[in-house]
């Protein structure tokens, strides 16, 4: 890496540039995936447009390997590299929100916690996702599905518009009426075509109480309440969204001591509508068999999307793979039966999300996101701490993914790992690729933003 272009950068550079060994570069280089640890040779740490600018005209004149981090989430660990430049936006946490006019304005390093908090003052929200220390940039580039979809659609279904820098260092703002090509395929095609330096979302009044927590049933039990749950799925309303877990349960506070480590079948579920509504919808779900404990209850929405936060914690080494299902049928469920509870460590969890409602009713042409007419998105998801049990954790993931791939009809991509060109070309179908290939090949022809989902030209 040249010194002199390193000391060009540097002046008028509003944000942080850390060289290793610095004070600040091991932590800035941290993401939610313990299992990757790269090493950048340089990450700036961008506070304003104008680094974000100055930073991909670096890379460009250097002609450096760049990964773009915003909330750091993703578990392939695309968001930090080796020997490049890591774009560090999570200094820019700016969010600016409208009760008139029931708009949001985001920078690209803010938290779901953090917009949820500001919105939420107002009885407004974003559709998320189910952890606040989600990245809001990512998630919404991919898609975004979360507690409110089923009433409120994805997070890229409320996304206004973008300002975005692209990869020949030009400021551009993708919309319905400005740049409309690259404002569809930002929705769903993830960071394949650009930096995305402020998002502008429509929000929705939501809460701020809603019905909503978590019912645990005994794994023993799994065939009979899956059958069940598949059912009262079927006809839930669109203001109920539910998220079915398969794990040991966590020793949390809210929990019995006596179901510390037991298999559970837990089914979490969010009633966006008016409370006493939600009871009805809610009641044959908690009252079909007695529960292990029922948890449901009215709550601050902002309180229930941490609902999941304590067991996804920052550090941890992940591995998962993931499927849309169009439905839970009798060999999904005896799948899930067979391998749900066979973890090889009791953080590991596999986490099933019902979609439909506002999700399927929006055409599938209108964004790039792939995945309308799915029933269910499950991702397999191996936690551990211990480098040496990679293996065997991923044994487990890749054995259970494929007893389940002959019911697949595809991958959400921000469930994607690791898995190649040909597994995103498969994702996103050949209609949808070869749009996203001529939407590469005029915003990004050299592939210059290629540490992603990747759309190669």
């Amino acid at each position: 890496m040249n010194r002199a272009g390193v000391s060009d950068l540097r002046r008028g550079f509003s944000g942080r540039l850390l060289h290793p060994g610095d004070d600040g570069y091991d932590a800035a280089r941290q993401i939610w995936n313990g299992a990757i640890d790269r090493r950048p040779a340089l990450i700036a740490r961008c506070a304003s447009v104008d680094d974000v600018l100055a930073a991909v005209k670096f890379a460009r004149g250097e002609q450096l390997l760049v990964a773009i981090r915003g909330g750091g989430h993703n578990v392939a660990g695309t968001a930090v590299c080796d020997g490049g430049l890591m774009i560090d936006l999570s200094p820019m946490k700016g969010t600016a929100v409208d009760p008139a006019r029931r708009m949001a304005h985001v920078q690209p390093g803010v938290l779901w916690g953090d917009l949820d908090r500001e919105a939420q003052a107002f009885g407004l929200a974003v559709p998320g996702g189910i952890v606040t220390h989600t990245g809001v940039a990512g998630l919404t580039l991919g898609g975004g599905i979360g507690w409110l979809m089923r009433k409120h659609g994805l997070t890229c279904d409320s996304l206004f518009a973008a300002d975005m820098v692209t990869a020949d260092g030009h400021f551009v703002r993708a919309s319905e009426t400005e740049h409309p090509d690259l404002f569809w395929g930002i929705r769903g095609g993830g960071g394949n075509f650009g930096i995305v330096t402020s998002f502008e979302f429509q929000l929705h009044p939501v809460g701020p109480a809603v019905l909503a927590g978590l019912v645990l049933y005994p794994a023993d039990q799994a065939q009979q309440v899956l059958r069940f749950y598949r059912d009262f799925a079927a006809t839930a309303p669109d203001e109920l969204t539910t998220i079915v877990t398969f794990r040991h349960a966590a020793p949390l506070p809210l929990l019995p001591r006596h179901l510390h480590g037991a298999p559970v079948i837990v089914v979490g579920a969010c009633y966006s509508g008016p409370i006493e509504e939600g009871e009805r919808a809610l009641l044959p779900l908690r009252t079909f068999r007695p529960p292990l404990v029922d948890l449901i209850g009215p709550t601050a929405y902002a309180g229930h999307q941490s609902i999941f936060d304590a067991g996804v914690p920052h550090g941890l080494r992940y591995y998962w793979k993931s499927h849309y299902l169009p439905d839970l049928s009798d060999g999904v469920i005896d799948a899930i039966t067979r391998y749900g509870w066979q973890t090889p460590s009791p953080q590991s969890y596999t986490i099933l999300f019902q979609l439909g409602g506002a999700v399927a009713r929006r055409d599938d042409g209108e964004t790039a996101f792939t995945g309308r007419t799915a029933g269910y998105a499950i991702n397999i998801n191996a936690v551990g701490t211990d480098p040496a049990q990679d293996r065997t954790h991923e044994r487990w993931v890749r054995e259970f993914w494929n007893a389940l791939q002959p019911f697949s009809t595809g991958v959400y991509m921000n469930f994607l790992g690791n898995e190649g060109r040909e597994r995103v070309r498969t994702a996103y179908g050949p209609r949808k690729y070869e749009r996203l290939v001529a939407l590469k090949n005029t915003y990004d022809p050299t592939n210059f933003f290629r540490l992603n989902q990747n759309i190669a030209p």
